[in-house]
């Protein structure tokens, strides 16, 4: 076999010359690209850690607001149904007010009824008594006047003349 060089046993020359190129370029990377790349995991991190931080207030905040609304809605039905208690004690001091009044009323209008209907019959009365009266003395004037005789005939004058007043 000729003298060929072999991969795997390297010259001492071949190394040498592969770590001087490998330290030159790990020195390099080391002042000029990890700075770099460790500012930039740096910064990352921080905006990821911010990013938890915000995430966390605003859960909380959240949290908070749930809780207030919850107990301003309670307040808001607590405040609800006692309107609602008092427009319904309203109403019902309204309906017995109204209930009372009208009761009243009617009871006074009954009261007027049965006096006008008492003066009505009062006046009915007095106004049958006179003409009573009037027919009476006027057909015992005429049966004076006429002097019968007989009682029959009183008594048929006496029905004549009544059906005439009636007639009348």
């Amino acid at each position: 076999m000729p003298n060929l060089p072999s991969i795997l046993s390297p010259d001492f020359g071949l190394l040498f010359w592969m770590l001087v190129a490998f330290v030159i370029v790990f020195t390099l990377l080391a002042k000029f690209g990890f700075p770099v790349i460790i500012k930039m995991v740096e910064d990352r991190k921080s905006y990821i850690d911010e990013s938890l931080k915000n995430a966390r207030e605003a859960n909380e905040k959240l949290a908070n607001i749930k809780s207030e609304s919850a107990a301003i809605l309670k307040e808001a039905r607590e405040h609800q149904a006692q309107i609602i208690k008092e427009a319904m004690a309203t109403r019902d001091s309204i309906i017995k007010e109204a209930k009372d009044k009208a009761q009243a009323e009617g009871l006074k209008l009954l009261n007027e009824a049965k006096a006008q209907i008492s003066a009505e019959k009062e006046n009915a009365l007095r106004d049958i008594r006179d003409t009573v009266a009037d027919i009476s003395v006027e057909i015992a004037g005429k049966v004076m006047r006429q002097q019968l005789e007989k009682d029959t005939e009183q008594e048929e004058y006496i029905e004549r003349l009544l059906n005439e007043m009636v007639k009348s």
